[in-house]
């Protein structure tokens, strides 16, 4: 796996932009890790797009860029592909190229990397550019969860060193809770915080819930259906 890791220039703020929406899918050629089977398939698109809600960046944004697709390292859990799509709502849905995405997320036993008793560690976190369809896709695991938070993982879009949008997704608690009975997750248990109490998915957990395809254990892939959703920006909210 290669990547490039240089320092961070610029701290994170949140800028909803009004033009930036962000689409969560699968991808058609998934990296394929040599600890998983054969990926689930999927058919998937966006025909319609709107302004992907802002978010809180939380307190445990990456404090170093790390340039890969595979995020995962040493971590172990069901493996997630995860293709993410940024186009520009104010110019008929266009791809956008050349844009910067960031994701980073707990582990299995709900610790991120880079702080805590973590604070040696990068895993689970990493940032791609957008190719010509405006697409990029990680591989990395299905977050595990913490106290107070529903199962979660944060993303941000950078274009030309400015950050265009924050935000985080969200997945449906059936699956949350099949993967969280089983394999390295299964020692914890269930996340007892549900989508509809979480303070950031409450009031726009439609527009952030990816419904991912797969046998847990295996491998998941995420997807989202077609829909219109509110345009909405939000100000940060409480630490996640």
């Amino acid at each position: 796996m290669s990547s490039k890791k240089i320092g961070r220039r610029e701290a994170m703020t949140i800028m909803g932009a009004a033009g930036a929406a962000v689409a969560f899918g699968c991808g058609d050629s998934p990296t394929s890790p040599t600890t998983s089977s054969t990926p689930a398939s999927t058919t998937s698109t966006n025909t319609a797009c709107s302004v992907t809600p802002t978010e809180t960046v939380g307190p445990y944004p990456s404090l170093t860029d790390l340039f890969r697709s595979d995020i995962r390292e040493s971590k172990q859990g069901t493996v997630l592909t995860l293709t993410i799509k940024v186009v520009n709502t104010n110019a008929g849905c266009a791809a956008v190229p050349n844009a910067n995405v960031e994701i980073w997320h707990v582990d299995a036993a709900g610790n991120y990397s880079q702080y805590g008793t973590q604070t040696s560690q990068t895993y689970l976190r990493g940032i791609q550019t957008t190719n010509g369809n405006g697409e990029v896709t990680f591989t990395t695991i299905y977050p595990g969860w913490y106290q107070g938070r529903a199962t979660h993982i944060h993303g941000e879009v950078t274009i030309n060193g400015v950050s265009r949008k924050v935000t985080q997704i969200a997945f449906p608690e059936s699956v949350n809770n099949t993967v969280h009975t089983s394999g390295v997750y299964s020692s914890r248990g269930t996340n007892p915080m549900s989508n509809a109490a979480d303070g950031i998915f409450a009031d726009s957990l439609s527009s952030e819930l990816v419904t991912p395809t797969g046998e847990p254990g295996l491998r998941v892939c995420g997807n989202v259906p077609d829909r219109d959703r509110a345009v909405k920006d939000r100000a940060a909210k409480a630490s996640s």
